[in-house]
């Protein structure tokens, strides 16, 4: 086990000034992320300090990221599925699609959640039957018949977490294709998978059907939503970090209510711009270096 200072999930603004920070501070520090940020697509960015002529948000985001790189920061394209406290809870695992990596500090950097599913009864029965976190619920599914929405690393994950519970799980990929390779396309074959495109979810107090488009229907006692790839949110409440309006609650250091976790960036809510992200990473930098420092000492 290869034990660094500072992982950061999110390779954007927020993500990206903190480890300027923290690697200019001799903290080993890794920033973990994936392309297709709504920055990204920015075609002219004119409201940012320093800049005399508009600059595309994709030229933003690589002179960042190559300002992080020359002073000795790695970057990982890759997919991040999971974060969990290890080692009797002294530091953190971050898995993704190829490995898992260990850290005395965290820092969730990945922007706000925006998924939108469109399933009739699938907001009614949030809480009745549907969830989005098997840390939170699973526990309340022994032995039931559960499934899992999602067809991608982190709807297995989400599946292999409930194993401790109940082995009668079911992948449902609303008619689209398993997008899993190596060992996780491996795991997928253990559980049951139905790629029918799904109509709705019915029930009466509780969840207690599935329907599909070409008029199958399958008993369900629950189902976890685990659709795309997990959000900055879906990270928060497995880790028991506190959420509020689909945000994650910070204090004025960009810590949350579990030690050695921080959050920056558009998934905290407010100001939703590049100067509130960058200056938020900057505060979080600075605090996870006294963090670390602590536990070195």
């Amino acid at each position: 086990m290869k034990l660094v200072d500072v992982i950061i999930i999110g390779k954007g603004p927020s993500g990206i000034s903190a480890a300027l920070y923290t690697q200019r501070a001799n903290l080993e520090t890794i920033v973990i992320g994936r392309e297709g940020s709504s920055l990204e697509k920015a075609e002219k960015i004119e409201n940012y300090y320093g800049f005399e002529e508009a600059i595309s948000g994709e030229k933003l985001l690589r002179n960042g990221e190559n300002q992080a790189q020359r002073l000795g920061v790695q970057i990982l394209e890759e997919e991040v599925a999971a974060i969990a406290k290890f080692y009797k809870e002294k530091y953190f695992k971050v898995s993704s699609i190829e490995g898992e990596y260990y850290s005395r500090a965290v820092l969730i950097a990945t922007g706000q959640p925006n998924k939108k599913i469109d399933m009739e009864g699938l907001k009614e029965f949030e809480g009745r039957g549907v969830s989005y976190c098997t840390t939170c619920d699973g526990f309340f599914y022994k032995n039931m018949t559960i499934g899992i929405l999602g067809n991608s690393a982190y709807a297995i994950h989400e599946a292999m977490e409930l194993e401790a519970y109940t082995r009668d799980i079911t992948l449902f990929t609303n008619g689209a294709e398993l997008d899993v390779t190596g060992e996780l396309a491996d795991k997928a074959g253990e559980y049951k998978i139905n790629t029918r495109p799904i109509l709705k979810l019915t029930g009466d107090e509780y969840l207690q059907e599935i329907h599909f488009k070409d008029g199958y229907s399958q008993k369900l006692d629950g189902l976890f939503v685990a659709y795309g790839t997990a959000s900055s949110v879906d990270f928060a409440k497995k880790l028991g970090v506190e959420v509020e309006n689909n945000a994650i609650v910070v204090d004025l250091k960009q810590s949350t209510n579990i030690e050695g976790v921080y959050a920056a960036g558009d998934c905290t809510g407010g100001f939703k711009q590049i100067a509130t992200a960058v200056g938020q990473g900057a505060v979080a930098g600075k605090n996870m270096i006294e963090f670390v420092r602590m536990l070195k000492k």
